[in-house]
């Protein structure tokens, strides 16, 4: 699978070749693809993650990517309040907004 388009990923190829080069290829074209977890669960999990871990312009782009990949706004918002016993309050809190962020653009997109 190509990777999915991305302005963000776009404007570092000039200056990161091989960092793009190696998402697109190792990345998209391979974790991603491999049968042993849906793509949906590929996001549940990544999600998770990048929630745990405060990174959240990434998150932001994952809730998106994962609401495409067949997760229910419910079960986004299931995960990130389930992370506040593991990962710790500040970082659902954050993810939180960034969900509803997302949810709000994907609403406003609708019309």
């Amino acid at each position: 699978m190509a990777a999915p388009p991305s302005a963000r990923r776009d404007r570092l190829k000039p200056h990161f070749p091989k960092l793009v080069e190696m998402t697109n290829d190792y990345v998209y074209a391979d974790v991603w693809e491999r049968p042993q977890l849906s793509k949906r669960d590929r996001s549940l999990v990544t999600i998770a993650a990048l929630a745990a871990l405060g990174w959240q312009e990434q998150l932001n782009t994952h809730i998106a990517r994962g609401l495409g990949n067949g997760l229910t706004r419910e079960e986004v918002t299931e995960a990130i309040t389930h992370l506040a016993m593991y990962a710790g309050w500040p970082a659902a809190m954050t993810a939180s907004h960034i969900a509803i962020d997302v949810f709000e653009e994907q609403d406003k997109a609708k019309g």
